[in-house]
């Protein structure tokens, strides 16, 4: 597997469901106090001059797609979707 120009292959970390006051259980994609997910970096592409393999990540939660590999779901978004570095 091989990232191209700007993309970024990552491996998400589930968000934990919250259990509204009305008694609501809302998964991460349900849920709009959550503006950023987290993830780690596993390929980027050969434009990506930032990040690197095994870097944490903060991205926005509406970047990218979601693309299945060997049975491992990984998510490819742009280097610009990324905002924090860990």
């Amino acid at each position: 597997m091989k990232a191209i120009g700007k993309y970024i292959v990552i491996k998400t970390h589930d968000e934990s469901t919250v259990k509204t006051e009305g008694g609501l259980i809302l998964g991460e994609e349900n849920r709009e106090d959550i503006r950023y997910r987290e993830g780690e970096v596993i390929k980027v592409g050969d434009e990506v001059k930032i990040l690197k393999p095994s870097d944490k990540i903060y991205y926005d939660r509406h970047a990218g797609f979601k693309v299945e590999i060997d049975k491992v779901l990984y998510t490819v978004i742009k280097e610009f979707d990324v905002v924090i570095v860990l």
